[in-house]
């Protein structure tokens, strides 16, 4: 190998380790070696084996080389331009999933539309399909086809793709009614921090499921004489945490009453899905559900889940950031109000057509002009709250907005543990963002972007804002290893020069 590889490797560890939050020590620990060979290493003076970049990758969480395929992907931009046209949200990304572990409550035929091809879908497909689910892409690729077998074999159960997306939780309220043991990976995806998973725990024992962790999974057993005789109140306003508590409750014979349930986009898809299913819901859009479960469902059912309004944010943000005049087009406008009334207040001119419906025929949406703007700092901090509130994904989106705006803004993510860290990613750039603490920042505009090479940020959210201050930035910036992207994005690099941009995708190992 030669020694520019080594340097270049070197340099991708140490990216990577530092945007983990590791010292040299921790990893080391980790790898079972001395900190100063990782200094070595880092430093790209000490020859080392592929077996130990995959090591080294699996302690970071990070693709620093793929075995078996081709390396870690990477995007060159180019800065400085105008976007213009128009452009089309997806589907929902964190619907998608959903559906997917919802499909496992199904004996029948699933077909789901205009599903996300997304690297989070494809971990999903590949559990399932280790587990004896029958998946294909159907109508050159658009459409995709869930058959469950009669048995599930989860002593097969890939655990690497598993371990590799947070969505496998939502596993446990499907299985609880296929068997009475099993066992479930821990539970994987972003780097956002602690993120406990007692809330699913709490809510999920009224159906009788008991979970203890050990050796890197769930053990999980099923107490069939244990039935939710009273309403489930969850302690905590999670989406996930309210998908699982439905998913449980679908194929419970009787009532189950949900409280403080999050009404987020993505709940109510599965609930339209679960109706699909023959499962009556009461009180979607709203925190109380009221699930009407049935033992038994073998149906085949084609549904379409609704667009993503965490895309559509982002999309807007990119018109901003960049001072374009761009159009969004089917922007599922309940799940964005907040957000555009709080750029309405800091000056984004824009208009919007009257509503429409998506194709599962409940989901609102509009199509969105945004122009160039002279924003202004809001008056008060952005913060995300539950649904209908600002959406927390949406929070990292107005730290590259704030940045172009005149002012200071102060950005409180309560949420989650270290993605305001992250967005501190955007002084390399030209930023002049004060972190506070672990959960707020001050954003100080206008910006002035300037071109940089730099790592990935290992959260989705805060790596797309990374590129969207980069597509404004003058000159030729890198993003490398961004996988992150892909697990939330479906071709966006591509999407984006549809619309004005240029960005190069490459790989270098």
């Amino acid at each position: 190998m030669a020694d520019d590889y080594l340097v270049r490797i070197g340099k991708l560890i140490r990216d990577a380790r530092q945007h983990r939050g590791w010292t040299q020590s921790q990893l080391a620990e980790a790898l079972g070696t001395s900190q100063s060979a990782v200094n070595r290493i880092e430093r790209g003076n000490q020859n080392i084996s592929l077996e130990m970049i995959a090591r080294i990758g699996e302690a970071l969480d990070s693709e620093i080389v793929s075995l078996g395929y081709a390396g870690p992907m990477h995007l060159r931009v180019v800065g400085g331009r105008r976007l213009s046209g128009a452009i089309d949200v997806k589907t929902s990304k964190n619907a998608c999933v959903a559906l997917l572990c919802a499909s496992l409550l199904n004996q029948g035929r699933t077909v789901l539309r205009r599903v996300a091809r997304i690297e989070e879908v494809y971990r999903l497909l590949e559990v399932l399909g280790s587990i004896g689910v029958r998946t294909r892409w159907i109508n050159d690729g658009v459409d995709l086809e869930i058959v469950p077998s009669a048995e599930l074999d989860l002593a097969s159960i890939d655990a690497d793709a598993a371990r590799r997306t947070r969505s496998i939780i939502m596993f446990l309220g499907p299985l609880l009614h296929r068997m009475d043991h099993f066992k479930l990976p821990y539970a994987g995806g972003c780097d956002l921090g602690t993120r406990t998973v007692e809330p699913h725990m709490i809510a999920l024992r009224r159906f009788g499921l008991d979970i203890a962790a050990t050796e890197g999974q769930y053990h999980a057993m099923v107490d069939r004489s244990v039935r939710p005789d009273r309403p489930i109140v969850l302690t905590e306003r999670g989406d996930t945490v309210t998908e699982n508590a439905l998913l449980a409750a679908a194929r419970h014979d009787g009532i189950t009453v949900i409280r403080n349930a999050s009404s987020n986009y993505m709940v109510q898809d599965l609930c339209f899905f679960l109706e699909a299913l023959g499962v009556k819901v009461d009180g979607i859009g709203t925190t109380t559900l009221t699930v009407h479960g049935v033992p038994t469902i073998d149906v085949d059912v084609d549904y379409s889940p609704s667009e993503d309004p965490v895309e559509a944010m982002s999309l807007v943000a990119a018109a901003v950031v960049t001072e374009s005049q761009l159009t969004v087009r089917r922007v599922p406008i309940e799940f964005l109000e907040i957000e555009l009334a709080v750029l309405e207040e800091m000056g984004l001119d824009h208009d919007r057509t009257p509503e429409y419906f998506a194709d599962n025929g409940r989901t609102r949406l509009v199509d969105l002009t945004v122009r160039p703007s002279k924003l202004e700092a809001p008056i008060d901090k952005i913060h995300p709250m539950p649904f209908p509130g600002l959406n927390i994904d949406n929070v990292p989106f107005f730290a590259a907005i704030a940045a172009v705006a005149q002012g200071k803004t102060l950005i409180h993510d309560w949420v989650y543990d270290n993605r305001a860290i992250y967005l501190t990613d955007l002084n390399r750039l030209g930023g002049r963002l004060q972190l506070l603490d672990p959960h707020r920042v001050l954003v100080e505009g206008p910006t002035r972007w300037r071109a940089a090479e730099m790592m990935c940020p290992p959260a989705l959210r805060p790596a797309v804002v990374v590129l969207l201050a980069m597509m404004a930035a003058e000159g030729t910036s890198v993003l490398r290893n961004v996988y992150v992207i892909n697990r939330g994005y479906e071709d966006l690099a591509e999407r984006l020069n549809s619309i004005g941009a240029q960005i190069e995708i490459f790989r270098d190992i």
